[in-house]
């Protein structure tokens, strides 16, 4: 009788509570090919989400999770993005590779435990960075909006960020921003990454009608 979908209710630009992110605008599109409404349970995306809203059946879907993401079945792919590299265009910075010195003088912020932070290690650039929090309440913190905000700020001269939570927030400010992709280097964690709807284990059928909406 209805799409139920778990979402975070203040995490944009994926969704809100106000069903304004992009994520609640392709769930009001899967409703309309199904024919029924949206409803949402909302919990804050942060350790537990899995657990305490799909897996106890209070959603059917879930937004915007990675391939290979063990606690559930993954769907096809319907977006690619990556994580960026972004500084004021008035900084003077030219590199457009963390391997550049130029990078080891710079304050440069990331999110720990993101794939931009092992290549922070290859490379030897912990010396003078800004670690920002993975795991949040986002009804409270707003990692991404921080670092770009340090970013335009000037407390910090380069962010190191997922590609849509950059591109949002990054639209906010005034301070024009130079925004690039991290380049992939070999045998280092890859920074493109497909994602997919996520559904429980073992419903196939439900899945590949995902997939059929998806491809459509």
């Amino acid at each position: 009788t209805a799409l139920r979908v778990c979402a975070d209710p203040g995490n944009l630009p994926y969704s809100n509570d106000g069903e304004e992110g992009f994520e609640n605008k392709i769930a009001e599109l899967v409703a309309a090919e199904l024919q029924i409404p949206v409803r949402y349970t909302w919990f804050p995306q942060t350790r537990g989400f899995i657990r305490n809203t799909l897996r106890v059946r209070k959603c059917d879907l879930v937004m915007g999770v990675s391939m290979a993401h063990e606690l559930l079945l993954n769907t096809n792919p319907y977006y690619r993005s990556v994580f960026v590299m972004f500084y004021r265009k008035d900084s003077g910075i030219t590199g457009t590779d963390l391997a550049d010195p130029q990078f080891q003088r710079l304050r440069i912020g990331v999110v720990a435990g993101t794939p931009p932070s092992n290549l922070m290690l290859r490379y030897g650039l912990f010396a003078r960075h800004r670690p920002y929090q993975l795991m949040v309440d986002t009804r409270i913190q707003k990692p991404g909006r921080d670092m770009v905000e340090d970013v335009a700020s000037g407390e910090i001269d380069v962010g190191l960020l997922w590609g849509p939570i950059a591109g949002y927030y990054i639209g906010q400010q005034e301070v024009p921003m130079t925004v690039m992709p991290i380049p992939e280097k070999p045998n280092a964690p890859r920074m493109s990454y497909r994602i997919t709807m996520g559904v429980r284990h073992g419903e196939i059928e439900w899945k590949r009608k995902l997939n059929k909406i998806i491809r459509k």
